[in-house]
């Protein structure tokens, strides 16, 4: 009784999370999902594994449930060793019912095109939603012509990805809400071009991780992103904030 008790009441923390409609407005939506210590630190030994809570990681798929593609850095795949998104059967069908692919696609990010394709992520994607590689015109041309084997090639910037070039490319596949999973590199990025509409951050209760901070910038000038707190709720000692961007005549509270 008290682990249905539980869960139930994990499910109510995760609902507004849920609840929003990032297709309402023109254009598609991109939005983060990030765990980081209280210093700052995303990952531990070189894993997010112990940064992360039972509620974070049904956060984790409550999100990737809204998003049409998770886009994810291929040093993070290869980290995490990760696979395919899966989905549990009602989620599945609730996004079939919605007019959507039943799971959503995994889109790897890679300019050296070192990928294992026999690599879960690959290997064991749903046939209905391919894993994605995402590279740049600089790719190895032999490794190119590997990755175009393996599925869906989208080619986006010259010398590195460039990650508007990319979003577009994949609205163009009818991807709109674009889920976006790190690493920090990639994270960075997207928010160095202002590409990003909300970070979900995961405040985990503890210090002394790597020194790897939530994003890494690309060298150069960028301007400040301003985001305003949408909602905090909280899960025993962990917090987990939500921003969305603010609107460019806001100011850091808010006001126009």
């Amino acid at each position: 009784m008290h682990e249905l008790a539980r869960q139930v009441e994990i499910t109510e923390l995760l609902e507004p999370y849920r609840r929003l409609d990032r297709r309402a407005g023109p254009g598609g939506w991109v939005l983060a999902n990030m765990v980081a210590g209280l210093d700052g630190s995303t990952a531990i030994a070189g894993r997010v594994g112990e940064l992360s809570s039972p509620t974070d990681a049904e956060l984790f798929r409550a999100l990737r449930s809204v998003a049409d593609a998770v886009l994810v850095g291929a040093q993070t795949v290869r980290g995490e060793q990760y696979g395919p998104v899966r989905l549990p059967d009602e989620l599945r069908a609730e996004r079939e019912a919605a007019g959507h692919r039943p799971v959503p696609a995994l889109a790897v990010v890679t300019r050296s095109l070192q990928l294992d394709w026999d690599a879960p992520a690959f290997a064991e994607a749903d046939p209905a939603s391919p894993t994605i590689i995402v590279t740049c015109e600089a790719a190895d041309r032999e490794r190119l012509a590997e990755a175009k084997d393996q599925g869906p090639v989208i080619v986006a910037g010259g010398e590195r990805v460039d990650p508007a070039t990319a979003l577009e490319e994949l609205a163009g596949h009818g991807i709109e809400v674009v889920l976006c999973e790190g690493g920090p590199t990639l994270l960075g990025e997207l928010l160095a071009a202002d590409l990003l509409d909300e970070l979900c951050l995961t405040l985990a209760p503890l210090a002394g991780g790597d020194p790897l901070p939530v994003a890494v910038y690309p060298a150069g000038d960028r301007a400040l992103v301003r985001f305003r707190l949408a909602h905090v709720l909280q899960d025993e000692a962990s917090l987990f904030l939500r921003y969305e961007r603010a609107s460019r005549n806001e100011g850091p509270d808010g006001r126009r």
